[in-house]
């Protein structure tokens, strides 16, 4: 799930272009709120642009990220290297190509982790995720997958990372790249931005999960290859939401197994749509579902524990013991924001140990439902 939080006073047009080496096309702001941000937009592209070699990119205010420095064409003897670098003032990241003789011959900050807070120069904490060189359009010319991982500075989820995923497309000339940030959106909203697995099998191969989020009924989740987890379904009364099907399963894109629930009426129909993974990589096993009051308002919540994997910084498998709990409310079902901050859970840890904690911090040990 992409957490971003979007302002209204700027918004910087995404480039569906090509830019060519040496010769980038500006992104204008098209309107403001503040002729101070528009000053300082112009100031820090001024800024980008002057920089003419490897060695002014310290200079003109960015930090290079040493660790993600790669050849674009490994196989080659000219290859030019692919050089990521954050502006230290704003967050804002920008690449460099640069050739053999350390001239830039294309840069661009069009990047859609640029774009995390609208109307504000600076955006989140980020830093570098993965990079993967692969031919997503089949022209024969290595494109530029880009993973970013940010951490919002204030809002709802401060402090809680999330990925932002990008594609940039090289030229069928070989003049440039481009992006098209119609594909980048679809990336990041519908959650494949996890990995780049996954981002290639959504471009090169066409698989994508935008039906997990888009789906109406039960039926139409079947028939575009989900799978349900039938030993794991409940049939429960929930207020006046009255009688629905908790209905978790997953969906698989590259290797990973996608894990969302669905809530179905007796017609079949969607009415509410969990997604307990939440930025881990994949479900590696879903240890229980269980329908309960947890916060003591005589409602059915719903508190789901399972194991996930997922890709550590040196690109280990790592699996780690998680659980979400979604309650009961008026007109549907709202995450928890609270427990989870209070209380890790271990592998140790059962759904009967799980409830009795979540249920202490709302003030009541009664194992009564």
């Amino acid at each position: 799930m992409n957490r971003s939080r979007y302002g209204s006073a700027l918004v910087l047009t995404a480039l569906s272009c090509c830019l060519f080496w040496g010769e980038t096309v500006q992104a204008v702001p098209t309107e403001t709120d503040d002729a101070s941000v528009l000053a300082e937009y112009e100031a820090y592209y001024e800024r980008l642009m002057s920089i003419e070699n490897r060695e002014g990119i310290a200079g003109g205010g960015f930090k290079v990220v040493e660790d993600q420095i790669f050849a674009l064409e490994p196989d080659e003897e000219e290859s030019m290297l692919m050089i990521p670098a954050f502006d230290e003032r704003y967050n804002r990241l920008a690449l460099f190509l640069v050739d053999g003789d350390g001239q830039i011959r294309y840069r661009t900050e069009q990047i859609e982790t640029n774009y995390r807070v609208r109307g504000r120069m600076r955006q989140p904490e980020q830093s570098i995720a993965a990079v993967s060189f692969q031919d997503l359009d089949r022209d024969g010319r290595t494109d530029i997958i880009l993973i970013t991982s940010c951490v919002n500075e204030s809002g709802a989820y401060a402090g809680e990372t999330y990925k932002v995923g990008d594609v940039l497309f090289q030229d069928r000339t070989g003049n440039g790249f481009y992006r098209d940030y119609r594909i980048s959106e679809k990336i990041n909203r519908f959650g494949m931005n996890k990995n780049a697995d996954s981002i290639a099998a959504f471009v090169r191969d066409g698989d994508s999960t935008e039906f997990l989020y888009t789906a109406s009924t039960l039926q139409e989740l079947q028939r575009n290859r989900f799978r349900v987890i039938p030993e794991q379904c409940y049939l429960r009364t929930f207020g006046k939401l009255g009688k629905l099907q908790v209905t978790p399963g997953t969906y698989r894109i590259a290797d990973y197994d996608i894990f969302m629930i669905y809530l179905v009426n007796e017609q079949g129909d969607i009415i509410s749509v969990l997604q307990p993974m939440g930025e881990y990589d994949n479900l590696y096993a879903l240890k229980g579902v269980t329908c309960r009051d947890i916060d003591g308002d005589g409602l059915k919540d719903i508190v789901i524990l399972a194991r996930y994997s997922y890709e550590g910084e040196g690109g280990e498998l790592l699996i780690e013991s998680d659980y979400r709990i979604y309650y009961q409310r008026t007109g549907g079902f709202v995450p928890d924001m609270e427990i989870r901050d209070v209380y890790q859970c271990s592998d140790e840890d059962t759904m009967e140990i799980l409830v009795e904690k979540a249920r202490a911090y709302w003030g009541w040990q009664t194992t009564n439902d």
